[in-house]
């Protein structure tokens, strides 16, 4: 099995951005979740699981996928205690994931939006890299310690990073335009939002804590 593993969530697709990704490789391993399917099966796609509680999804998709294919489905009660993201990321990690990308995590609802930033942290502390990408923005999570971005190979000219949960001691940004040193972050401060480069490298570096650093750039 592939060790990278692609979840197409429920939310926005962008239908030539994830076409262009899962056509990278030919042993891309997809779990399709909820209404993700739909686009799944749109363009002819056979993921390799499915995962969901088929609240959001045509119904006629849903008889497709059990009835006429031999795809596992892990379907859920609507009234459960995660997100079908979140259960999806954690069948990710049980199948033996080193790396799991989703997509369909943005667009729609905030607080859709939120629950699948906060699930990056399950696989991050058992640690598998996870990141959540959309045509605009990458999103991921980082720990204590050194983390180079190098100008020209991120994913877009702009970059931001806010504390998971906590205060995070210690923190310090090179070789940007807004550079800190010693900083303390406070989860509800917008200090680090927007950041650009100013050399070609930029460290962020800090002692312990979680830390979401986005990506991104404009349309």
């Amino acid at each position: 099995m592939s060790k990278r593993i692609i979840i197409i969530s429920g939310g926005e697709l962008n239908e030539e951005f994830v076409l262009s990704i899962l056509e990278k490789e030919e042993n891309q391993y997809v779990i399709g979740v909820d209404r993700g399917m739909e686009f799944l099966c749109r363009h002819q796609i056979l993921p390799n699981y499915i995962v969901g509680d088929f609240d959001s999804v045509k119904k006629e998709i849903g008889d497709y996928y059990r009835n006429e294919t031999n795809v596992p489905i892990r379907e859920f009660n609507p009234v459960k205690d995660a997100s079908d993201t979140e259960i999806a990321i954690r069948l990710a990690m049980t199948l033996g994931a080193k790396e799991i990308l989703i997509l369909g995590a943005t667009g729609g609802r905030i607080d859709h939006l939120w629950a699948n930033v906060q699930s990056l942290a399950i696989p991050f502390k058992e640690g598998i890299d996870a990141v959540i990408m959309d045509t605009q923005n990458k999103i991921r999570l980082i720990g204590g310690g050194e983390t180079h971005l190098k100008k020209g190979e991120t994913y877009g000219p702009y970059f931001s990073v806010f504390p998971l949960g906590e205060e995070v001691y210690g923190f310090s940004i090179k070789g940007a335009k807004y550079p800190l040193d010693n900083h303390t972050l406070i989860p509800y401060d917008s200090l680090c939002v927007s950041n650009q480069f100013q050399e070609d490298e930029v460290t962020i570096s800090f002692m312990k804590g979680i830390v979401i650093l986005m990506e991104t750039k404009d349309r």
